[in-house]
């Protein structure tokens, strides 16, 4: 694989951009791979690159039912941070942000991580000591967060208003190092790196049914013809549930939209990501000068991938008291994702009933900040047949132990 640069740029400007290569391969599916990963996302690709980076596992297939990133990955508010409450979640989601800083460099590829700050507003007197025992906690984690007066949040923030009638802000959980990045590049820049080490990427091939001999997987039945496998990883997101049933047993969650909408472009006006937990709404202010915007989830079940006009009417409403300005801005897009929720609000890596069956699944809507840990984790626990220190506590075992990893209070509008 050529390595982008500067001189490469310029190589093919002089040949007027005819020497590009394909960033990734489109190979034809062999018959067997050591490792097979369901879900060509962010988290299914990362697991990849990590099996072959950190494990030298590169007899790899990542198979997508649709288009590489195409789910949630390219659906989602782009928010990067790790000031959980709960001890395991704040290590993967750190491990996560860590790695973030650097992913640019490793994957070769400009995923835009720009670190410019998450704050999640208190806007009653409970979410002040919510907020003030995450910032302790965060202090014991070694995650560097502050908790921060109105004052402060003016300042950062200038547009924002602190006086609310209804919802006035008393403050925020402020994470410096936090920020967002550019969802399609990430996704991009792991499949650059797993085709260049060798493994396929096969987009449209659907998984139709999971293949077990005596307790152990031995394979998945696809649109494209049955493919062997010594593990299989399933990184399917709002599916995971589905393709749990395949293989004969059930997860702990719930598949639901999350909707997401951005504005006409305008010009530079905010240069922080606010959530404001307690009118379910969150928003920051992208490269080309869209304001990206998100709330809640949907109330009930569903796989749509539509957006709603009660969901906008809720959500802006309650954004525009906190943020007068954006009420004259006019809507550009609307989307939504399909999430997989579990009761406790944090993820499931685990091993399953079935021998040599992995999970990485029920992140909710925070799935895209935890990518690269995620990946890390359960690119670990597939290698090794067991999960290592950053899965531990994610496992399924925990949801009949009672060992719950309560996250609604530190995942805000459950993202």
């Amino acid at each position: 694989m050529r390595r982008y640069s500067a001189f490469a740029i310029a190589r093919e400007v002089l040949r007027h951009h005819q020497g590009w290569e394909r960033a990734w391969a489109k190979p034809e599916p062999r018959k067997q791979y050591d490792v097979i990963i369901v879900g060509a996302g962010g988290h299914g690709l990362a697991t990849a690159y990590y099996l072959g980076k950190n494990h030298g596992i590169t007899n790899v297939a990542v198979l997508e039912k649709g288009w590489l990133g195409g789910g949630n990955t390219g659906r989602n508010t782009t928010i990067i941070r790790s000031n959980y409450l709960q001890d395991p979640s704040a290590a993967i989601y750190e491990k996560a942000r860590s790695l973030y800083e650097t992913l640019s460099q490793d994957l070769n590829m400009n995923v835009m991580f720009s670190p410019r700050g998450v704050m999640m507003l208190a806007q009653t007197e409970h979410e002040v000591r919510g907020y003030v025992r995450t910032a302790h906690a965060n202090a014991l984690q070694g995650v560097q967060t502050e908790f921060i007066g109105p004052e402060r949040v003016k300042e950062l923030c200038p547009i924002i208003r602190i006086d609310g009638p209804r919802y006035p802000v008393l403050g925020a959980l402020w994470q410096a190092r936090g920020g967002t990045a550019r969802h399609d590049a990430v996704a991009w820049g792991y499949a650059r790196a797993c085709s260049d080490m060798g493994m396929h990427i096969i987009q449209k091939c659907e998984v139709t049914g999971i293949r077990t001999e005596g307790g152990n997987v031995t394979g998945v039945e696809t649109t494209r013809g049955p493919i062997g496998c010594s593990k299989l990883g399933l990184v399917a997101a709002g599916h995971s549930g589905v393709l749990a049933q395949m293989a004969g047993f059930r997860l702990p969650l719930e598949s639901v939209a999350l909707q997401a909408l951005v504005s006409e472009p305008i010009k530079p006006c905010m240069d922080v990501v606010v959530m404001a937990n307690t009118v379910h709404g969150y928003m920051s202010q992208s490269d080309k000068g869209e304001m990206v915007i998100g709330g809640g989830t949907d109330g009930f079940n569903n796989y749509t991938q539509r957006g709603s006009f009660h969901h906008i009417e809720e959500t802006v409403r309650a954004l525009v008291e906190t943020f007068p300005m954006i009420a004259r801005l006019k809507m550009l897009r609307q989307w939504g994702g399909i999430v997989d929720v579990t009761g406790d609000r944090s993820p499931i890596i685990s091993p399953t009933p079935v021998g040599g069956l992995f999970v990485n699944c029920g992140w909710g809507t925070g799935g895209f900040k935890a990518i690269p840990g995620g990946g890390w984790a359960t690119a670990e626990m597939i290698a090794k047949g067991a999960p290592g220190p950053l899965a531990a506590e994610f496992g399924l075992n925990r949801f009949r132990e009672g060992r719950f990893i309560d996250e609604s209070v530190a995942a805000g509008v459950a993202h």
